[in-house]
């Protein structure tokens, strides 16, 4: 596996790592067991940089994380995020004041089991809080030695920025994938200007991107995809024909999807890195088949003519949760 470093820190990464989240409930029932078996194929791959937040599972996540990495710490270049919380009456919120950050910090580092996160993001701008009174309380965990490196988690660039100003920003995690390209290009920019990185996730379109979906009655009752609108009857069409143009190329290159549509991601710059999520270990061993995936530039060229930006169809989201996203 491939190693990238993270912006101009010293965290050194597999350009494919490894998202968390549907181990904890989100994408259907997850089972504890096979994710931490998961996780420990992940690092016999070389898949070193794991992806967590204090919102996947409202804590699961983490603990879960704590139980796979335990004695494995020194393997593992471990990620999480905060600023999502779900408010007294249940509604989604979020929390970037600056007492708050300690707090939440603390939170985690128990759950983890851990006395340092390699790299600490908010997981979404607080709009009601200056970005650099959160980022300020971000850099004292630095100096506390309780965080390595900081993140941003769907900021737009003028936020990158003015947060980058207050103390070195080392990644900014964006959805980025051939369906979703046009604010991810647009943030690539801001992000190569400043020397960071960017981490894309949902890399595979939340599985749109992997041929595995081919109608709406696939998806289970409990699976978030279902509110999402890429995956409405019309918009899934739409975006089943990008599918259709993709199949033919990765057949050529004698890869699956999957690794087809990665390869393309990592092809766009050594300062990206990919963290598709999976709770399975044959998906697992599949996505980090891409790294063997040689595309050329012509290679390159064809598939992002079979899926240019702007050819995705269907918000990202739902629509209330669109307001969270890129501020």
């Amino acid at each position: 596996m491939r190693h990238r470093t993270l912006g101009k820190s010293s965290l050194r990464v597999s350009a494919i790592g490894l998202g968390c989240m549907s181990m904890s409930g989100v994408y259907g029932k997850g089972d504890d067991a096979e994710s931490i078996a998961v996780i420990h194929r992940a690092l016999e791959l070389g898949v070193n940089f794991l992806d967590s937040s204090d919102m996947y599972g409202w804590g699961h996540n983490e603990q879960l994380l704590a139980r796979a990495i335990k004695g494995r710490r020194a393997q593992v270049v471990l990620a999480t995020k905060f600023g999502n919380l779900r408010k007294p009456d249940g509604t989604p919120g979020v929390n970037g004041r600056p007492e708050y950050v300690p707090q939440a910090c603390d939170a985690s580092l128990t759950r983890l089991g851990v006395d340092v996160i390699d790299l600490y993001y908010q997981h979404r701008v607080d709009p009601g809080v200056p970005i650099e009174d959160t980022v300020g309380a971000m850099a004292r965990l630095v100096t506390q030695g309780k965080v390595r490196f900081l993140g941003l988690s769907e900021a737009a660039p003028a936020t990158i920025r003015r947060a980058h100003a207050v103390h070195p920003i080392t990644a900014v995690q964006s959805e980025y994938s051939l369906l979703y390209r046009v604010e991810a290009e647009e943030t690539l920019r801001a992000t190569r200007e400043l020397g960071i990185s960017f981490v894309a996730y949902s890399p595979l379109g939340r599985s749109l991107l992997t041929g595995s979906v081919h109608g709406t009655d696939e998806i289970p009752p409990d699976d978030r995809r279902r509110d999402h609108p890429r995956f409405t009857d019309a918009n899934l069409a739409a975006n089943l024909a990008i599918v259709q143009r993709l199949q033919p190329i990765a057949k050529a290159k004698g890869c699956t999807l999957a690794q087809l549509v990665l390869a393309w991601l990592l092809a766009q710059g050594e300062d990206i890195v990919a963290i598709p999520g999976t709770k399975r270990r044959a998906r697992l061993e599949e996505n980090a088949g891409a790294d063997a995936v040689d595309l050329s530039a012509d290679d390159v060229a064809r598939i992002s003519a079979a899926a240019p930006a702007g050819a995705g169809a269907g918000l990202r989201y739902p629509a209330p949760a669109m307001k969270a996203v890129y501020l």
